[in-house]
């Protein structure tokens, strides 16, 4: 999504690109729809030439593991809140040098999730969001809360309407209107003037930043 104009791309129901955020792009810049999901939405990335590696790129061993796990846990009645069934979403958000800011953000889902669901990353306004005049948000966490709390959308919202700090903003809504709904995981967010911010309510969010003429930072807790 672009903050210049809230132009937005995004693909649901896919399987098969290397990079999905690419074909995302394609169908902001390239049609004039928002959202394409399934058999069309590969068509269009076969159209423009992305690449789709062999199956096997896709698999991992733990990830397929955790599936056996959920899967077997639930056929004996049990229901796991562990948080890391609910996250697995890889996100950036940038601020250019004339205050342009942008977000991507790029998931598989949530772990046994039911077929043919759609969780907040596709969602412009919930997992993913970005306006020049607020900021740009990508979120992780418990997607369906994030829809209904609309999380991206409501930190530009208290921003652009209470006046608040890109950082109050989106603590709030991380802590306040999440937290008490089940809603785990966090966001990361950048507004136009280069301000930054990443709080999350669960154990903890792999995340890094970088400013120009700075070295790269990394962290998971804390």
């Amino acid at each position: 999504m672009s903050g210049q104009d809230r132009r937005a791309g995004a693909v649901a129901g896919i399987f098969g690109p290397r990079n999905p955020v690419r074909l995302a792009r394609l169908v902001m810049e390239q049609t004039p729809h928002v959202l394409l999901i399934g058999p069309n939405a590969l068509a269009l990335a076969r159209q423009h030439g992305l690449d789709f590696p062999d199956e096997d790129y896709f698999f991992t061993q733990a990830r397929w593991d955790a599936l056996g796990d959920t899967l077997a846990m639930r056929a004996n009645g049990k229901e796991d809140d562990d948080p890391a069934r609910r996250h697995g979403t890889v996100g950036a958000v940038a601020c250019d040098q004339q205050g342009n800011v942008a977000a991507a953000t790029s998931t598989g889902g949530m772990t046994a999730k039911l077929p043919g669901r759609v969780g907040d990353t596709p969602m412009p306004g919930a997992g993913t969001f970005a306006d020049n005049a607020t900021c740009a948000v990508s979120g992780t966490g418990h997607g369906e809360i994030f829809i209904r709390w609309t999380a991206g959308a409501e930190i530009a919202a208290r921003m652009r309407h209470r006046g608040e700090t890109l950082e109050a903003a989106a603590r709030h809504v991380v802590m306040e209107d999440l937290v008490p709904n089940d809603g785990s995981g966090g966001v990361i967010a950048v507004d136009a003037q280069g301000n930054l911010t990443l709080p999350f309510n669960c154990e903890g969010m792999y995340r890094g930043w970088v400013r120009e003429g700075s070295s790269p930072n990394v962290a998971i807790y804390g």
